[in-house]
C-alpha cells in the first residue's frame, strides 16, 4: 500500500485495503496467504466466478492465435460471432445489431452518440440516483455529485434529470412518472433524442424500477420517437437471475448496454438494439482501437456458454429467494435495516438513523465492510448517501462459502447496536 501511494494516482479508491494475489470461485487470496469470501464480484463482474476453467481455457487458446487485430482495421470472425449471439439474447422479436467497446462508460457514450444520430436531436434525460459511468457524457448522466463529479464541471449541456421511483422515500411509481413526463413536456419531446435508465440502480442502491414504471416509460418514447436506452451494466449477465433484468420486469428497450459481466472479468462492453437505429452513424462514427478485443471476445463467448444451460440462473433464482429471506429477518431483527430491496440475487440493505426520520446512516455501511474485511468477507457499500450494503457475490459461491460469510455479516450487524 506504501507503494501504491507513492506511485499511483490519488484518485483510485480501495474499498478492502489488501492486495489480491489470486482467485477461484468466490475465494480471493491476498499476498500475505489469507483468504477472503468475495460478495462483491469485482463489482459485479465475475458472475460466473474467479478463474472458471472453461473462461481461462478459451483465454489461453485465443492468446495463441490474435491478441489484438483493431475490427476497424482487419475483422476477425469471433466479434461478429458475439454480435449474433447479443442479438439473440437481447429482449425484443425485432431486427438487432451490436457494437463492441471496452468499458461500462463506452457502451453509454456511444449509445448517445448512436440515439442522437438516429433522431437528429440533442436532448437526453437520466434519473435521479443513476451511475452511469466516469467519462464525460456518462458522467454528466451519472447523479451522484461526489465523488464522481467533484472538481471537473462544467459538464456536458442538454442533460436533464427526472425522479426514479423509490418508494421508500416517499418516491412512488405514479409520482415518478408524472415527473418524468412533466419534465419531458418542458423540454419538447421533439427535442429529446434519449432516455437512458437503470432497470435496477446500481450505484444508487440496488432499486428495481416497477413494470408500471417501465410500462410508461416506453410507450412515452414509442409515441414520441425517443430511443429508450437500458443500462443493464450492472444488471446484466446473470447478475438477476435472468441474462438480462428487463427480461423479468416486462421491459424491452430499444438499446440495451451490457459490459461487467460480459466477458466475466476482461474489458469489454457492447451496445444492442433495434437495427435500424444502430445503423444511425455514418461508416466511421463509432469505433476505436480495442473494442472487441480477441481476448475479451473469446471470454464473452464462453461466459455465453457457461449460462446456456440455465443451471446458473437457477441458482441466481435460488440464492435470491433465500438471501431474501435472511435479508428481511435481519431487517426484523436491527433497526438500523430500514429497507431490503433489489431483483434475485441482487440485493442490498439500507442503513438509517431510525426508523421513523429514514434519516441516511452511511456511518454504520462503512463500519459493517471494515468489520467484514477484517473477518475475510468482502462487501460493498451503494446508495446515494453510502448508507447501503450491496451483495454481488459470484453466483458460483457455495451453500457453505454463503453461510460463512453471512455469519460474518450477522456478526458485524449485532455488533453496530448502539453505533
Amino acid at each position: 500500500m506504501a507503494r501504491r501511494k507513492a506511485a499511483v494516482a490519488r484518485g483510485p479508491f480501495h474499498g478492502t485495503p489488501v492486495f489480491v494475489d489470486h482467485a477461484h470461485g468466490a475465494l480471493i487470496t491476498d499476498v500475505d496467504g489469507n483468504v477472503l469470501i468475495d460478495l462483491a464480484a469485482g463489482i459485479g463482474v465475475v458472475n460466473t466466478g474467479h478463474t472458471p476453467e472453461k473462461l481461462v481455457k478459451a483465454i489461453k487458446g485465443q492468446a495463441d492465435k490474435l491478441l489484438h487485430g483493431s475490427f476497424n482495421v482487419t475483422p476477425y470472425e469471433s466479434y461478429v460471432a458475439l454480435c449474433e449471439r447479443l442479438n439473440e439474447k437481447a429482449p425484443g422479436k425485432f431486427p438487432k445489431k451490436s457494437f463492441l467497446a471496452n468499458s461500462g462508460a463506452e457502451a453509454v457514450e456511444n449509445a448517445i452518440k448512436i440515439a442522437r444520430a438516429h433522431t437528429g436531436r440533442p436532448a437526453v434525460i437520466a434519473f435521479e440516483h443513476a451511475f452511469h459511468g466516469r467519462t464525460f457524457m456518462a458522467m454528466t448522466l451519472t447523479a451522484k455529485e461526489k465523488p464522481y463529479k467533484t472538481g471537473f464541471a462544467p459538464f456536458n449541456s442538454d442533460v436533464y434529470r427526472a425522479p426514479f421511483p423509490y418508494e421508500y422515500r416517499g418516491v412512488r411509481a405514479e409520482t415518478a412518472y408524472d415527473g418524468f413526463a412533466a419534465l419531458a413536456g418542458r423540454i419538447g419531446e421533439d427535442k429529446i433524442a434519449a432516455v437512458i435508465i437503470e432497470p435496477v440502480l446500481g450505484e444508487g442502491g440496488f432499486l428495481p424500477a416497477p413494470r408500471e414504471f417501465l410500462e410508461k416509460l416506453r410507450l412515452h418514447c414509442a409515441l414520441n420517437g425517443i430511443v429508450l436506452i437500458a443500462d443493464e451494466i450492472q444488471s446484466g449477465f446473470g447478475r438477476t437471475g435472468t441474462l438480462f433484468a428487463s427480461e423479468q420486469l416486462g421491459f424491452i428497450p430499444d438499446l440495451i448496454l451490457s459490459a461487467k459481466g460480459l466477458a466475466g472479468g476482461l474489458p469489454l462492453s457492447a451496445v444492442t438494439g433495434r437495427a435500424e437505429i444502430m445503423d444511425a452513424p455514418i461508416e466511421g462514427g463509432i469505433g476505436g482501437t480495442f473494442g472487441g478485443n480477441p481476448l475479451s471476445v473469446a471470454s464473452a463467448l464462453a461466459v455465453l456458454d457457461l449460462l446456456e444451460d440455465g443451471v446458473l440462473f437457477r441458482r441466481a433464482a435460488y440464492l435470491g429467494l433465500s438471501i431474501r429471506k435472511t435479508l428481511m429477518e435481519w431487517k426484523d431483527r436491527f433497526p438500523m435495516i430500514g429497507d431490503v430491496r433489489g431483483l434475485g440475487p441482487m440485493l442490498a440493505f439500507e442503513f438509517v438513523k431510525d426508523g421513523a426520520s429514514k434519516e441516511p446512516h452511511p456511518d454504520a455501511a462503512k463500519a459493517l465492510v471494515k468489520f467484514c474485511y477484517e473477518r475475510g468477507v468482502v462487501i460493498m457499500t451503494a446508495g446515494t448517501h453510502g448508507n447501503c450494503i450491496r451483495l454481488l457475490f459470484p453466483l458460483v459461491i457455495t451453500d457453505e462459502q454463503l453461510s460463512e460469510a453471512f455469519a460474518v455479516l450477522e456478526a458485524g450487524l449485532k455488533s453496530l447496536r448502539g453505533f
